[in-house]
């Protein structure tokens, strides 16, 4: 037997969008009476297709988990704890699968986003840009929903995001640092970032930020061009810096905010500073687990992943069968880790 059309064979049939052609099935106004009996010919002809977002009760759910491509740690870690975590979506009757898209071109992640079909649901990490924002708003009037993971799209028509509260991690970051602060000599702190358009990642930055001015005025905060993301390449970037534009000697600690931590790690050991400066980081990698234990990182800032997706799963799931209550979730907060009490 064929498969049911989707709404996008229907909408690339009739020569609408797929917003057009839910309004037409869900019997909307604002669409012209011609048009209507266009999208209803083309139905006619291929039959109805299967809603998106409304599995029957009892059947599986297709969700889809859609990352970006970069080659980070925690990205990495990300995927594998959705892989990891099939066990828990096949007793809750969720059908899971990823998709890895390059964000290097922010149209062609869109129009890629766009392309994900055969879904009730998606759970979205991806940068805050307009293509983005268009896509999400296009897949959720087309009946798909649609929630941000870890980093929020604000703006756009998502229905919630799961995730730690990425300023008040900032926050955290600054008051640690500044506590440790002790030498009155050393009144810098570092914060550095790759180039990012990740709103998790600004958010970090701009609590960090808060914190400092509100508490600490008397510590001075620089942040640093931005660092490649790769190890190497944020370790060359770091003794640059140290060498050209900053003072090693007033330097009392360093806020990561993405990926690089082991290079920042090698260049402050490199200029003498292993033991004067202390370094905050996110995410519990295996990378940042060894330079915990080895006294590279004087804390990492984590929150449960596995909770995180598994909670993206189960919310798309109560907002397909129209659960009362679906967005109340609780967050995960955001964990301390030191050498003391790794697990």
């Amino acid at each position: 037997m064929a498969a049911a059309p989707t709404i996008a064979d229907i909408a690339r049939l009739a020569g609408v969008g797929t917003a057009t052609v839910d309004r037409v099935l869900n019997r909307r106004p604002g669409v012209n009476a011609e048009t209507v009996q266009r999208v209803m010919q083309v139905v006619a002809d291929l039959g109805a297709p299967q809603q998106p977002g409304r599995p029957r009760r009892g059947e599986n759910a297709r969700f889809a988990f859609v990352l970006p491509a970069d080659d980070s740690p925690f990205l990495n870690l990300v995927d594998r704890q959705i892989a990891q975590t099939a066990g828990d979506f096949r007793h809750a009757r969720i059908t899971e699968i990823t998709h890895r898209i390059d964000t290097s071109d922010p149209a062609g992640f869109a129009a890629e986003l766009a392309q994900v079909g055969e879904c009730e649901g998606i759970a979205l990490l991806a940068p805050d840009l307009p293509p983005i924002k268009l896509a999400i708003n296009e897949l959720v009037r087309a009946g798909v929903h649609v929630v941000t993971l870890f980093s929020d799209v604000a703006g756009s028509m998502r229905e919630t995001c799961i995730g730690a509260d990425n300023r008040a991690a900032g926050r955290t970051a600054g008051l640690l640092l500044a506590r440790m602060a002790n030498d009155a000599s050393r009144d810098t702190l570092l914060l550095s970032s790759q180039a990012t358009r990740l709103s998790a990642e600004i958010e970090r930055r701009i609590g960090f930020a808060q914190v400092l001015e509100e508490r600490f005025p008397h510590l001075r905060m620089v942040r640093t061009p931005d660092l490649p993301p790769d190890d190497d390449g944020a370790c060359e970037a770091l003794q640059r810096c140290l060498g050209n534009d900053i003072d090693p000697a007033r330097v009392a600690g360093i806020y990561n905010v993405g990926s690089g931590s082991a290079g920042l790690v090698r260049a402050l050991a490199g200029a003498g500073l292993a033991d004067h400066v202390a370094v905050v980081a996110h995410d519990f990698t295996e990378e940042h687990r060894s330079l915990l234990t080895t006294n590279g990182l004087s804390y990492v800032l984590h929150q449960d992943i596995h909770y995180c997706v598994l909670t993206a799963a189960r919310v798309l799931r109560a907002l397909c069968e129209n659960v009362r209550g679906a967005l109340n979730v609780v967050q995960p907060r955001v964990e301390i880790l030191t050498a003391e009490n790794l697990h």
